[in-house]
């Protein structure tokens, strides 16, 4: 049975990106969708993963909004006008790595932290987007280490947090989502242009997987698709 009611009440974290504003136009004009609510680092209510503290102070602000019953994060990172992933070892550097893993995967556990207080616990799905490049089963190309590493980072996280959520909010979800290619700035420089698809058309196919998850979904690793990732 779905956790996510109808009608619900949703927040989208990262909504001036490129997949958050897919997300925050595509709710906006759901009729299930009661209210959305759309944060970034310039927002009402900002959060900044450069700047820890606006976690919580975010959260903080928003407990009066709540409660939610879909919170989307899509803040994430892959390249920067700095460097681009890692192609051979001899690319690893240690402030690449340290920066994808703060963005990837420390900022979303530590949103995970703050904003399941959040949640609607009659009812409820948190998911964050991961990658399939962040599996280590399926990693059969190697290259691009320090992506692959914070959405590893990130999967484990999101599993270790769904069993305590198992204990303590037995009908809230944690969900690891992967996308798939869409057009994005993430994904130009690797022909996202060419093979991605529209990112309305992305939204509302991760949209349709999280209205359909269920308390057993919970610490999955999903694809748009609906199909489960190998870890």
């Amino acid at each position: 049975m779905p956790l996510v009611p109808n009608p619900f009440r949703a927040l989208i974290i990262g909504s001036s990106g490129t997949i958050g504003s897919a997300f925050q136009e595509l709710l906006e004009n759901n009729p299930q969708c009661q209210e959305v609510y759309g944060i970034h680092r310039n927002s009402l209510h900002p959060i900044d993963y450069d700047d820890e503290d606006s976690i919580a102070s975010s959260a903080k602000s928003l407990l009066e909004k709540g409660p939610f019953q879909l919170i989307i994060n899509t803040i994430g990172v892959l390249h920067s006008e700095r460097w681009m992933p890692e192609k051979k070892l001899e690319d690893l550097h240690a402030d690449q790595l340290m920066q994808l893993m703060k963005v990837n995967a420390i900022g979303p556990a530590l949103t995970m932290k703050h904003f399941s207080k959040l949640l609607d616990p009659a009812g409820s799905v948190m998911a964050n987007l991961s990658a399939k490049v962040g599996s280590i089963e399926d990693n059969r190309l190697g290259g691009w280490y320090s992506y692959r590493a914070s959405k590893a980072a990130l999967n484990m996280l999101i599993k270790t947090a769904a069993i305590e959520f198992g204990r303590t909010k037995p009908n809230c979800a944690l969900i690891a989502l992967h996308p798939g290619t869409v057009n994005s700035n993430l994904s130009r420089p690797f022909k996202g242009e060419q093979i991605g698809r529209p990112p309305l058309d992305a939204a509302q196919d991760m949209l349709d997987v999280l209205l359909s998850v269920g308390k057993e979904d919970s610490g999955s690793f999903i694809s748009y698709s609906g199909e489960r990732l190998p870890w």
